[in-house]
């Protein structure tokens, strides 16, 4: 598929159509266009599920991209494609297939800046709420859904992984399609700012484990690190003058 923006023949501010997806199998004579958006088309995309959709007004105000200009190839023309400001005139492939990754590459690392404001916080609570980043495979915690989490701020070092909340452990995506996308795009603190600004919808921690038996009877050397962790939990409850729950 390809796209190209269409904004010469209408005013900026009264732009119907931005990006258009080609079918390149029909004839040229009969080519079946589906336009919207370029950010609404990036998130649309198969593998682009973990992301929210950047309002306009955060991604054209120049204070909120300080800095990127240095970290993305191509950044002018990048910010255009995404902006839906692309110049109608023709482009070389090779330039323009850079352009397009520099763009998504831009989109990511707006994203993770986008993602830590009141809105995008609300956006990204969202979808956790619904599941839409999938579900903690480890069976004490029910299936509680999990959050999108980097590594690291710096792109290019760690690719994204999966928060749990209940058990404060994280996964690697199931997909291969989110498994690839840089955990730069999310950030650090994701999870950790969206149970600050949702106190109360933080879930209680998981204190159910799977403790080794053999015919019947625990492996001590685990049953003793158990012993220890739970010792340490209750210490730590009544520091915080938390009421053990029975």
């Amino acid at each position: 598929m390809a796209y190209n923006t269409r904004t010469e023949h209408e005013p900026l501010s009264n732009r119907l159509v931005a990006v258009c997806v080609v079918n390149e199998l029909s004839s040229t004579d009969s080519e079946s266009e589906y336009c919207k958006y370029w950010i609404d088309w990036f998130v649309s995309l198969e593998g682009n599920e973990y992301f929210c959709a950047v309002d306009d007004e955060y991604v054209t105000d120049r204070f909120n991209l300080t800095n990127l200009n240095s970290e993305v190839l191509h950044y002018q023309k990048a910010l255009e494609l995404i902006t839906d400001n692309m110049p109608s005139k023709p482009m070389a492939n090779e330039l323009r297939e850079q352009v397009e990754k520099s763009a998504n590459h831009l989109y990511g690392l707006v994203h993770a800046r986008y993602i830590m404001t009141a809105r995008g916080l609300g956006k990204m609570y969202e979808k956790y709420k619904h599941g839409e980043f999938g579900l903690c495979p480890r069976y004490h915690c029910s299936q509680h859904p999990l959050i999108p989490v980097g590594l690291s701020d710096v792109a290019y070092k760690e690719k994204v992984k999966l928060y749990c909340p209940r058990c404060e452990d994280i996964y690697c995506p199931k997909s291969r399609k989110h498994a690839r996308i840089d955990g730069a795009y999310f950030g650090t603190g994701l999870p950790h700012m969206i149970f600050l600004n949702y106190a109360a919808n933080r879930p209680a921690p998981s204190e159910q484990r799977y403790v080794p038996r053999i015919f019947g009877f625990r492996i001590h050397e685990v049953a003793e690190l158990h012993r220890w962790q739970d010792e340490q939990r209750e210490q730590q409850k009544k520091r915080l003058g938390i009421t053990s729950s029975s």
